[in-house]
């Protein structure tokens, strides 16, 4: 048998090719991989040049009711690999027939400052000020767009997943609510910071993720521990209690589409919280690191399996969509 050695090299080698060949492809094939309607900006915050992806839709009308989906980027990813890979440009796609804008932010050197400690990325040992950065186009973007109600959300995939959640800490009162995928609360955002206020979240998490274990514990790539995290359903209690949602939830279980994809979705309701936030828990049974609906971007065998049976794109704006339908909260 193969000892963990050999595995580990092995593994590093395979993900370096397949990073190295996503970069040539995405270099030769940007002009024809490019949305029409996405510009790609920059701006320079707290030293950094600090660039974004924004996706205008042809349809989008300033004077009608409308919102800004904010869409992150997970760990060693990219703006243009979340927009146009992992996510299938879903959102581009939904923002053409709902009228809403999607902006596609890039971490420092592909990664967030999400609050864990003790990471070995720049974004975390250089201190990156990525709160105040996403803070900054929150409000350049509301202006430019004719953004009102606090119709502003929040997306992401791992890293970003976890940046959506000290989002959530941090700035409540500018986001209506966020949708972490394959992430929970890390302990170190635990530990250090209390919420500042309520907030809806829809939380989507694959019981059998390799990488961010359903059940809480440490964060691990190759045996090496990328912080701790609480377990979903810790996850869930806690932003319930906050939101003070009702503690029963409502239950449903998804038709399994696709049978030969080894997952099921059942989803938690927890509602009537605070200004009518809510928690919802989408369980991916079976589903691994990955956005449901998307690409499978790495071997099952590593990140394990992406669901078929939703599309994580029309589920993340349906819920956003409601939240926008209503009355602007205090």
């Amino acid at each position: 048998m193969m000892n963990e050695n050999k595995k580990n090299i092995i593994l590093i080698i395979i993900i370096i090719f397949l990073l190295v060949s996503s970069v040539f492809i995405s270099g030769c094939l940007l002009r024809r991989r490019d949305d029409p309607d996405t510009e790609i900006r920059s701006i320079l915050f707290d030293g950094y040049n600090r660039t974004y992806r924004v996706n205008i839709p042809d349809s989008y009308n300033p004077y009608a009711s409308n919102a800004i989906v904010f869409v992150l980027h997970g760990g060693g990813g990219s703006a243009e690999n979340m927009e146009n890979d992992l996510t299938k440009k879903g959102f581009n796609k939904l923002a053409e027939e709902n009228n809403f804008i999607v902006i596609y932010p890039e971490g420092v050197e592909n990664h967030w400052n999400d609050g864990r400690k003790n990471l070995t990325d720049n974004a975390t040992q250089l201190h990156i000020n990525d709160v105040g950065f996403l803070s900054l186009l929150i409000d350049e973007l509301s202006d430019e767009f004719n953004i009102e109600n606090n119709n502003i959300f929040f997306t992401g995939i791992s890293n970003g997943g976890f940046m959506c959640y000290r989002l959530g800490f941090e700035i409540p009162d500018s986001i209506r609510a966020i949708a972490p995928v394959t992430a929970t609360i890390s302990v170190d955002l635990f530990n250090n910071y209390t919420p500042n206020g309520t907030i809806s979240l829809c939380i989507m998490c694959g019981t059998e993720d390799p990488l961010v274990p359903y059940d809480g514990g440490n964060v691990s790539l190759f045996n090496q521990t990328r912080g701790r995290i609480l377990s979903v359903n810790d996850t869930v209690d806690f932003w319930i209690e906050n939101n003070r949602c009702n503690s029963t939830p409502e239950f449903y279980e998804f038709p399994d589409v696709d049978p030969d994809d080894g997952t099921r979705v059942i989803l938690e309701k927890y509602e009537k919280g605070i200004d009518n936030t809510r928690v919802y828990l989408y369980s991916i049974i079976g589903g691994g690191h990955t956005w449901p609906g998307g690409l499978q971007y790495f071997p099952e065998w590593l990140i394990g399996k992406t669901c078929r049976d939703i599309d994580a794109n029309e589920v993340i704006w349906e819920f956003f969509s409601d939240l926008k339908e209503e009355k602007s909260f205090n």
